[in-house]
């Protein structure tokens, strides 16, 4: 079942969740929450991180542990493109 509840934005732009949400979805101070716009007035808030923001993140440290810069990224993805063309559409 949906239900709506009104907020109001505060100084700096604060909101605050009511306590009944904060506790349905285990919310505490500090937690993260992701505001999606879309697109048509509306948002879409859902507790924590999307998955695509925690894949990212992950990425972002990978290529920081590995030293590699976005030009050695680009770099690479440009050599692998070519190589999965020539592979696949090229004939010897």
């Amino acid at each position: 079942m949906t239900t709506a509840t009104t907020l109001q934005i505060r100084s700096k732009g604060t909101l605050t969740l009511p306590i009944e949400l904060r506790r349905k979805y285990g919310l505490e101070e500090g937690e993260l929450i992701t505001l999606i716009d879309l697109e048509d007035g509306s948002f879409l808030l859902t507790p924590g991180v999307t998955k695509v923001d925690r894949f990212g993140d992950r990425v972002a440290k990978a290529i920081a542990d590995a030293g590699a810069s976005v030009d050695d990224i680009l770099t690479a993805l440009d050599e692998e493109r070519e190589r999965y063309y020539q592979e696949r559409y090229v004939q010897d």
